[in-house]
């Protein structure tokens, strides 16, 4: 992973806003998992960054706030045996999320009538079924 890691469109973080951080992964992995440090901790500080337009860095910190420590996003990867591929799939969270974060609000929705000529057919419909109903009923026994 080198170079820019790009968000959305032209935009793109710079590799050294980007901090990575290596440990031991868990789980089963024999002699090899002892020895290397596969797990990948991709550490981004969204409050801080510049190459983040404006509009888009309020929009992520609002949206975003919950899973902020101090105003840096932090992303963990560690389900490759290498860390190579942790990377990549760090890098590729990370961008997903903040790409996600940063989209424009969708559009407010307009709110529509139920046409009129749905809304008889939908009570003739139920008139038709209440007869039918009313028609198995046992008072002319």
């Amino acid at each position: 992973m080198s170079g820019p890691l790009v968000v959305r469109g032209s935009v793109s973080l710079p590799e050294a806003e980007l901090m990575w951080r290596f440990s031991r992964s868990s789980g089963p992995g024999g002699q090899h998992v002892n020895t290397s440090d596969t797990q990948v901790e991709l550490r981004f500080d969204l409050a801080g960054t510049e190459s983040l337009p404006e509009v888009w860095k309020r929009r992520a910190l609002e949206r975003l706030a919950g899973r902020l420590a101090d105003g840096v996003l932090t992303v963990r990867a560690s389900e490759h045996r290498s860390q190579w591929r942790n990377r990549e799939a760090a890098a590729v969270r990370l961008a997903a999320l903040l790409a996600e974060a940063t989209a424009p609000p969708p559009k407010p929705r307009r709110p529509t009538r139920v046409p009129r000529g749905i809304n008889e057919r939908r009570l003739r419909e139920k008139k038709r079924r209440s007869e039918t109903k009313r028609g198995r009923s046992a008072r002319d026994w």
